[in-house]
């Protein structure tokens, strides 16, 4: 699932990242990839905006231009943005901006959010939805966050982590959706791609 007449896939994922994929993979569900080729807003740009909404702009951003290059099929897009004592968290641009980002994030509790839009098949109607999940990190040490950043590449992640890649050394606790903080709430996800097997009215 999805799939259309004949088997023919039905559901694109706009998204350059592997652990969205590897989300969808783990499910079940059938899908091809596809970059959406858009640059990013940030905090910088939009100084103003809260965090749930960049994200869903950006999510937003990324279906549209799949969806514009892939009629009739299901898009879908996500953003994922973390938030730190009210300042948002991109990926860093270097190993150092990497560990001045995990040092921020030592011994307190962040938010991460994640912004997810399904553009349906007939590129008019979608689906959007903001989740926020909150996660605790353990007190680190400068040679902890030094460990941490040589073993993981954290260039491309927000907020320099990944809960998949070495989590249980840094992270003491999560609150809410696990598969968020990896960039895709998969509690939103599902039901949406049941509905897109389920027959037209």
């Amino acid at each position: 699932m999805p799939r259309g007449q004949g088997g023919k896939m039905r559901l694109v994922l706009a998204s350059s990242s592997p652990r969205r994929a590897d989300l969808l993979r783990e499910s079940g569900i059938s899908f091809r990839v596809e970059t959406p080729g858009v640059e990013e807003w940030s905090a910088e740009d939009f100084p103003e905006v809260q965090p749930g909404e960049l994200a869903r702009g950006n999510a937003r951003r990324k279906a549209r231009a799949v969806a514009g290059r892939k009629p009739g099929l299901a898009v879908l897009a996500a953003d994922t943005i973390v938030v730190c004592q009210g300042k948002i968290l991109g990926k860093p641009a270097d190993e150092e901006m990497a560990r001045q980002m995990l040092t921020s994030l030592s011994g307190h509790i962040h938010e991460v959010v994640t912004a997810v839009v399904l553009v349906l098949p007939d590129g008019k109607k979608i689906r959007e939805s903001v989740v926020r999940t909150r996660v605790k990190f353990r007190n680190l040490s400068p040679e902890e966050v030094d460990d941490y950043v040589r073993s993981t590449d954290v260039l491309d992640k927000a907020g320099a982590y990944a809960l998949q890649e070495g989590g249980d050394r840094i992270v003491e606790r999560v609150e809410g959706s696990r598969s968020n903080v990896i960039g895709l709430p998969m509690e939103i996800v599902l039901p949406w791609c049941e509905e897109l097997d389920a027959p037209a009215d």
